[in-house]
């Protein structure tokens, strides 16, 4: 007889483990409150990537501005000035519910039970949802997390804006001011600053992205004032006052920012309580359910947890890896998830990405390291690009020579941070790392540059 597994919330944690269960041979029930896809889909990853693209698009304007004929700047600071914002949020929405109905025809296909509603636990074997009692065999829990409004913010949230409600807007803000300068808010001002907006970020850490190498922070904190954002870091929003249409943030140094709109984007937080986990023998933390980091499973022995909730990495992919780690233990298939080879990324422009540790972190666990670095100006492809902001760090343990991390700033940085990762797993010195041949001319080239030095 197969295995009956629940999992409650189809996003990037829930619904991997739901099709890889299923993959192997289970029933599964899976359950989801809102759409399927979760926070990732619906108002994260993927929405804030079309404004991205659309945002870059106008940005990249002025490229087209210096190689066309004098004739043409009008009518491309005639394009510049005017974003349809309309037609930019139309197409977010299609790419949403293109994304969704694919998602429901996965489910149709690997014959998984899904179920709008919200599900609370009855018993340690037992959810209940829309009224109906389910039992399993295992569960996955995997309902993700909230934005989180600090007080007083949190007595304001119906005229403030967070990552699910910065989507409603019907236009342009003249002036956005975004408290938090972490991931969210780095690429929401890079979005609306390039469509028109003030921007402003106020961050109480003396960094934005503070869980960043320093000099990748550094790259993308100078281009972002260069083209307009306001940063002020190591200060903090006290309070908040509004008249009319203003809103007026005070922060802790007497100073004030205005803004049309508030996005408030300085974090997340778990929201359990209707899942009754007291009824599945769960006791939740702080920070959400403790798992074992390797297999997710919880402190109920048949119960696992995959995703923000478990808070032991904040990112799409993680959770997705989560997902598919607790299924296959679920089934019998021994699998481990390693939390120090998530790659991470901003999509800011440029990007920023990385994997594994930077020179102070190895310092910090006593590896000496070396460091490779390379500068996109020197790269032919970033040239030709107007791309040239940023370099490739490759870090190694000096002892072995073996690639240990790196650190990747500029146009592609996304997808490069791939090469590195698998030279990682693969257990590469940065010597075989060097004799790849990339093609010419490439972004990745850099590299090979950074390791050739």
């Amino acid at each position: 007889m197969s295995k009956k597994i629940v999992v409650i919330g189809a996003g990037p944690g829930g619904y991997p483990a739901a099709l890889k269960a299923a993959a192997l041979g289970a029933e599964v029930v899976l359950i989801e409150k809102y759409e399927p896809g979760g926070v990732c889909l619906n108002c994260g990853c993927i929405p804030s990537k079309s404004l991205l693209d659309a945002a870059h698009r106008f940005h990249d304007l002025h490229v087209l501005k210096n190689i066309s004929s004098a004739v043409a700047h009008d009518a491309v600071d005639a394009l510049r000035a005017s974003p349809d914002f309309e037609k930019i949020q139309a197409r977010r929405a299609g790419v949403i519910e293109k994304l969704r109905q694919g998602l429901l025809g996965l489910f149709k296909r690997a014959k998984i039970n899904y179920i709008k509603g919200e599900a609370c636990f009855t018993g340690p074997r037992e959810v209940q949802v829309n009224g109906q009692k389910i039992a399993f065999d295992a569960a996955v829990i995997a309902v993700g997390t909230k934005a989180f409004f600090p007080p007083p913010f949190d007595k304001y949230q119906d005229q403030l804006r967070d990552n699910r409600t910065v989507f409603n807007l019907d236009k342009v803000p003249a002036r956005l001011a975004i408290i938090g300068g972490g991931v969210i808010g780095c690429e929401f001002a890079c979005i609306f600053n390039a469509l028109g907006s003030k921007v402003s970020i106020i961050e109480m850490a003396p960094s934005i992205i503070s869980s960043e190498d320093e000099a990748s922070i550094r790259v993308l904190k100078t281009s972002l004032e260069k083209r307009g954002v306001e940063i002020k870091t190591g200060r903090a929003a006290k309070d908040i006052s509004f008249d009319g249409p203003v809103k007026k943030i005070l922060l802790d140094d007497g100073s004030a920012v205005e803004a049309e709109e508030v996005l408030v984007a300085v974090g997340r937080a778990v929201d359990l309580e209707s899942l009754n986990l007291a009824a599945a023998g769960i006791k939740p933390e702080r920070r959400g359910i403790k798992v074992n980091p390797q297999t997710m499973q919880t402190s109920a022995p048949d119960i696992y947890a995959a995703g923000d909730v478990n808070g032991l990495c904040l990112l799409a992919h993680a959770a997705h890896a989560q997902g598919e780690t607790a299924a296959k233990n679920i089934m019998g298939v021994a699998s481990s998830y390693d939390n120090d080879m998530i790659p991470r990324a901003v999509y800011t422009w440029p990007e920023v990405a990385s994997i594994g540790l930077n020179k102070k972190e190895a310092e910090a666990k006593g590896i000496e390291a070396k460091v490779y670095k390379s500068f996109l100006m020197a790269n032919g492809r970033a040239l030709t690009q107007e791309a040239a902001e940023g370099f490739v760090q490759i870090v190694a343990d000096a002892k072995t020579d073996k690639v240990i991390g790196a650190q990747i700033v500029g146009a592609g940085a996304s997808e490069m941070i791939h090469i590195p990762q698998m030279a990682i797993l693969a257990g590469f010195t940065a010597y075989k790392l060097e004799e790849t041949v990339f093609a010419h001319p490439t972004m990745s080239e850099a590299i090979k540059e950074a390791l050739a030095r």
